[in-house]
């Protein structure tokens, strides 16, 4: 963690798009935070957005809630200016700004970090490996399976008959071109709290897919959250997924999934490919008291019995009502409506991306030719 300079906090600014908000970003904010003491996020317009990189998939309001539900973050600034300047940085009383080592640019093809570049106030973090907003849109796009087969293509994302979407064999670019996600314990260890429940704590249980994590979940946590004080999360397998889900669900893998619910700030924990049925082992070993499920329609296992029988008789059993009707569904709808536009955006996100490439890579061989 950076010093302290007469005891002052250091604030950091990060800002970004943060649409289809995921772990990636979760853990870029992560690294951001470690930084100082004091993280401040800033939110770019929709129309900002679509001007520069094209049409986003969330709103403004359900992507600012989101990044305020991860836990790193300790205060969000929604219209924040797509190219990031030192009066923004001064008017929050942010030292510098953070952002991973990807390559951000304006319609018109200028660093958006050029300024704070420039007055040494910028750091850099590493970007997260496998995972992209164009990466979780174009699996949408696709509605493949390979993103949770198991042995050798696990956690390998669909490579053929996406060149639409810079997905495919062809797609050169390091950060829009798809990559493997392979994750680690290492990982799992910086997301987690790392936390047991007190004695006088109350545990709330909840279960589900939690796929593609968006504002609809994150209200559902956040009151099944105010039936206690430790929320355990329980994440079902892929396979289990698709058993009640069916078509190509889930989106993410369930090592993805983990990361993403990891991430929010009402999780205390998770049982990483939770059985779909409450057992009474998972109910004593967990000491849980109440059990919470949304006002969605619960599917039967494959027994055709009832997953929340045992809590229903032992009267530990809720019904919350998040208020919020979004799914995952929804968001694939969203996506499939948008289909042209979107695809216009990641070819075109590509396509800057590859022009500062060949830029860098003309500055470094002048450089090459004048020293020799």
């Amino acid at each position: 963690m950076s010093e302290q300079v007469e005891n002052k906090p250091v604030r950091v600014w990060c800002d970004g798009c943060f649409d289809m908000v995921h772990f990636g970003h979760a853990n870029s904010l992560r690294q951001a935070k470690a930084l100082g003491h004091y993280l401040v996020v800033g939110i770019h317009t929709d129309e900002e957005i679509a001007k520069h990189k094209g049409p986003p998939v969330f709103t403004e309001e359900e992507r600012s809630k989101m990044v305020k539900a991860i836990k790193w973050v300790d205060e969000v600034v929604e219209g924040a200016p797509y190219v990031t300047n030192l009066e923004t940085l001064d008017q929050h009383n942010c030292d510098f700004c953070v952002h991973g080592d990807d390559i951000t640019v304006t319609a018109d093809g200028v660093d958006t970090y050029h300024l704070v570049k420039k007055a040494n106030r910028y750091k850099e973090v590493k970007r997260t490996e496998g995972i992209s907003t164009t990466d979780v849109v174009s699996r949408m796009l696709l509605m493949t399976r390979q993103h949770f087969y198991k042995g050798d293509k696990e956690y390998e994302v669909e490579k053929e008959h996406s060149s639409v979407m810079g997905q495919d064999k062809a797609a050169r670019s390091p950060w829009t071109g798809c990559s493997q996600f392979l994750p680690t314990t290492k990982k799992i260890i910086q997301f987690s709290e790392g936390i047991e429940p007190k004695p006088t704590d109350k545990v709330v249980y909840v279960a589900g897919a939690f796929d593609i994590f968006h504002v609809g979940h994150l209200d559902f946590l956040e009151k099944a959250h105010q039936h206690g004080n430790f929320l355990i999360v329980g994440l079902h397998t892929d396979p289990v997924v698709n058993q009640y889900k069916g078509l190509n669900y889930p989106i993410m893998n369930l090592h993805e999934r983990v990361l993403s619910v990891l991430a929010c700030k009402y999780v205390s924990e998770v049982v990483i490919g939770a059985p779909y049925s409450v057992t009474a082992d998972l109910m004593k070993h967990f000491h849980v008291d109440v059990v919470c499920h949304g006002k969605t329609p619960v599917k039967m296992d494959i027994n055709g019995e009832d997953p929340y029988a045992l809590p229903k008789l032992m009267n530990k059993f809720v019904i919350v009502d998040s208020e919020n009707n979004m799914t995952t569904e929804k968001i694939v709808e969203r996506i499939i409506i948008n289909r042209l536009e979107f695809e216009a955006r990641n070819i075109k996100k590509e396509a800057k991306e590859l022009a500062v490439i060949k830029q860098m890579e003309d500055q470094l061989e002048k450089i090459k030719v004048e020293s020799c």
